[in-house]
C-alpha cells in the first residue's frame, strides 16, 4: 500500500483524532506557531471525562481553554518556556513552569516527561509522503517521537515546508491524521526604541565581518539584527529564526560563508515572526532546522569561529549575576538557551558573549533600576557571574570577564543609569563589594 492510501486510511476528524487521549496522559505539542491549538482545544471539550492529563508546550501564541482554573485536576499545563500568554493565566493556578536549559531538552523529554501523546501540525505531504514540521522546526518533535504512544498529525495547507535534520514525519509514523487549515500565528515586530538602538550600537561595533551570530528573544536582540546591514559574510546559528535575520539574508549580509558548522546554512531550532518570514522559510535550501539540543550544544556552537551571542536580561547585580527569568519569585520567562550560548561563545575562537538590558525601566511606582547591588529574594540566576563576559546598557559596555569583584562592581556602576550610580556606589561600599576611595593629601 502506497503512502497516499495509508494517508486516506488514517484520515479522521479532529474530534475523533483526540480520542487517543485518556486520563493520566502526558501530551506534548511543539510551541509557537506550530503548537496544535485546534487539537488541544478539542481535548479541552472532554475535560469533565478526563483526569490528570497534562499538556506541555512553549511560548504559546493563542490562549487555550485549559489555562483557566476550572480545568484543574482534569487538564493542566506545563510551560517549557513561559511566554506572555502563559504569564497572564498563571495566577489562575493551572500552569506550571519547567526550568531546563534547551541543551538538555532531549533528556528532559525522554527521561523525565516521557510523553504519551504527540500533537503536531504539519505541512501537506511531499511526493514521498513526508510532512514538514514547518516553522516550529525540528526543535522538540524528534525527542517526543522517541516515547510517544500515539502521534496525531493535523495537516494545515498553510504551513510552510521547511528543510532540516529530523524535521519531517512520514505518513506511516502517524497514529491518525486530520485536516484543518488556519493562518499561522504571527509575532508582530515591536517598534525599536531609542534606548534599544543605543544599546545595539555598542554591540554592533564589536561584531567583526564573517562572524556567526545568535540573537536572543526580545527588543534589544531584534534591534541588533536590524543594525547589522553594513557587515559582510555573517553566519547564523540560533534557537529562533526572526524577521531581522530574514532581512539581512535577503540583503546579502548573511551568507554563512565563514561558518564552520554547516557552512552556507542558517542553522536554527524554530522560526517565529511575520507572514513574510514563514514565506521565506518555505522550501528554502539555505535554512537547516535542527533539534534544539543540537542547536544549543556547546560544542556545536563553538565550532564556529568569532561566534557572537546576544541575549537579554531583566536584572544584573553588581557582581554580574544575570537574571532573565523572574522578578523576585514571580516567573516572567524561562531558562531557555542563554547559558548554552554564553558558554558556547566562550569556547569559540574569537567568540564574544553579550548580555544586554535597559539600565532603567518604569513601573507603577516610578523608575526601576535594573542594575542592582543585590538580587531581591526569589530572583533566578540564569547565567552565573563566572560565565559573564560583556554586559551592555545604553551607557556602554562593562567587561566582566575574569575580573575581580571590585572591578566588576565599578564597571557595572559605570553603565548604570546616572540617577542611580551614587546610591549604587554607597550600597557597594556598605556591602564590602568595593573599597571606599581614600584621597591621599601630599604634605
Amino acid at each position: 500500500m502506497g503512502w497516499k492510501e495509508t494517508y486516506n486510511k488514517k484520515l479522521v476528524s479532529i474530534s475523533d483524532a483526540v480520542k487517543v487521549v485518556k486520563s493520566g496522559d502526558f501530551i506534548c505539542t511543539p510551541g509557537g506557531p506550530c503548537a496544535a491549538y485546534d487539537l488541544v482545544a478539542e481535548v479541552a471539550k472532554r475535560y469533565e471525562e478526563l483526569e490528570n492529563v497534562t499538556v506541555s508546550s512553549a511560548l504559546m501564541m493563542r490562549p487555550m481553554p485549559h489555562f483557566e482554573a476550572k480545568y484543574q485536576g482534569h487538564i493542566g499545563h506545563l510551560a517549557l518556556f513561559l511566554g506572555p500568554l502563559e504569564r497572564i493565566f498563571m495566577p489562575q493556578g493551572n500552569i506550571k513552569v519547567n526550568s531546563c536549559s534547551f541543551s538538555n531538552f532531549d533528556d528532559l523529554i525522554t527521561q523525565e516527561l516521557k510523553p504519551d501523546v504527540l500533537f503536531m501540525v504539519c505541512s501537506e505531504p511531499d511526493e514521498w509522503g513526508y510532512m514538514s514540521f514547518g516553522p516550529g522546526g525540528a526543535s522538540v518533535n524528534y525527542s517526543i517521537l522517541k516515547t510517544a504512544r500515539d502521534v496525531v498529525v493535523q495537516v494545515n495547507k498553510k504551513i510552510p515546508y521547511t528543510f532540516g535534520t529530523h524535521a519531517h514525519i512520514h505518513v506511516d509514523q502517524a497514529t491518525c491524521i486530520c485536516e484543518q487549515d488556519y493562518d499561522v500565528p504571527v509575532l508582530p515586530n515591536i517598534p525599536i526604541t531609542d534606548v534599544e538602538k543605543q544599546i545595539a550600537s555598542h554591540i554592533v561595533e564589536r561584531i567583526p565581518d564573517g562572524a556567526t551570530v545568535q540573537l536572543g528573544f526580545g527588543g534589544i536582540a531584534n534591534a541588533v539584527g536590524f543594525f547589522l546591514e553594513n557587515k559582510k559574510n555573517l553566519g547564523v546559528h540560533t534557537e529562533m529564526l526572526t524577521d531581522s535575520m530574514m532581512d539581512l539574508t535577503k540583503k546579502g549580509v548573511i551568507n554563512g560563508a565563514f561558518k564552520q558548522y554547516y557552512p552556507g546554512k542558517i542553522t536554527y531550532g524554530f522560526g517565529v515572526g511575520s507572514k513574510e518570514l514563514y514565506e521565506f522559510m518555505h522550501r528554502n535550501p539555505m535554512l537547516e532546522s535542527m533539534p534544539i539540543h543540537f542547536i544549543n550544544d556547546i560544542n556545536n556552537i563553538a565550532m564556529n569561529d568569532n561566534f557572537i551571542s546576544i541575549n537579554n536580561a531583566l536584572t544584573v547585580d553588581l557582581t554580574g549575576q544575570v537574571c532573565s527569568e523572574s522578578i523576585g519569585f514571580n516567573m516572567f520567562s524561562s531558562t531557555g538557551g542563554q547559558l548554552d550560548f554564553v558558554r558556547g561563545a566562550h569556547r569559540s575562537k574569537g567568540g564574544k558573549s553579550f548580555i544586554a538590558l535597559n539600565s532603567m525601566s518604569v513601573g507603577k511606582s516610578g523608575p526601576i533600576n535594573r542594575i542592582t547591588s543585590t538580587l531581591q529574594p526569589g530572583t533566578v540566576v540564569t547565567t552565573p557571574r563566572s560565565d559573564v563576559q560583556y554586559v551592555v546598557t545604553e551607557y556602554g559596555i562593562a567587561d566582566l570577564w575574569l575580573k575581580s569583584i571590585e572591578d566588576r562592581a565599578r564597571a557595572m556602576i559605570g553603565i548604570a543609569h546616572p540617577d542611580f550610580r551614587e546610591s549604587l556606589e554607597k550600597e557597594a561600599i556598605e556591602a564590602g563589594l568595593i573599597s571606599k576611595k581614600v584621597t591621599v593629601v601630599k604634605k
